[in-house]
């Protein structure tokens, strides 16, 4: 049985990696402004499958691929750090925006959304190193079958995850009316958001652990 200390623990990380902006929260929040709350949350609905997606993987030893192969995790990991310092240099430079900036969005079909919303989710740097190497380190092999223990800590992850987003997804269009007519709150956003981007950028491409076994 997974302990009540890790439980918390990934809750914990979720709700740090979640309220960082990443391309999950860019493309949700864009899309609830454009188009419409309905449209943001069928995408997060394609979100969450995206989440569940890395949580099968993980649970059928995705990790253990890493821990045996440890340069596809490290090339993973920098890439992933890159995609991050792209996304704060988009913040911090002339001209960039806040995620909550109105964005124009073609209207698309349900379809469309919840596909995007999953292929977000898919290539989100931040999901598949939460996956690979941080949700390994709250296993503990002592307390039962790991791959058990991945998918209850994996569906914690994701209702914190989907949870979290929903709320901004139903609130995006009050914040962004809110930031749009305050310039200088919207600024002071963009820099906190292009700080914590390259904070954690910088953090991911530092941190020398590896990826540990699941099987």
């Amino acid at each position: 049985m997974v302990s009540s200390e890790a439980m918390l623990g990934i809750a914990l990380v979720e709700l740090g990696l979640v309220v960082t902006p990443g391309p999950n929260m860019i493309y949700l929040i864009s899309r609830s402004i454009s188009q419409s709350r309905r449209a943001g949350l069928i995408s997060l609905a394609g979100v969450g499958v995206g989440f569940g997606v890395y949580l099968l993987a993980a649970s059928v030893g995705l990790a253990t691929l890493f821990a045996l192969v440890p340069e596809i995790y490290v090339t993973l990991k920098l890439a992933g750090a890159a995609y991050l310092l792209w996304l704060a240099w988009n913040a911090f430079r002339p001209g960039g925006k806040s995620v909550f900036a109105t964005q124009e969005l073609e209207p698309d079909r349900p379809r469309k959304l919840f596909g995007m919303g999953l292929l977000t989710c898919l290539l989100n740097p931040k999901i598949a190193i939460l996956y690979i190497s941080v949700l390994p380190q709250f296993l503990d092999p002592s307390r039962g079958h790991v791959g058990t223990q991945s998918m209850i800590l994996g569906l914690i992850q994701t209702a914190v995850g989907v949870g979290v987003n929903a709320i901004f997804v139903i609130t995006a269009s009050s914040v962004a009316v809110f930031l749009t007519r305050r310039p200088t709150w919207m600024r002071i956003h963009r820099y906190l958001t292009g700080t914590a981007l390259a904070a954690f950028a910088i953090r991911l491409a530092t941190d020398k652990a590896r990826p540990l076994a699941t099987h």
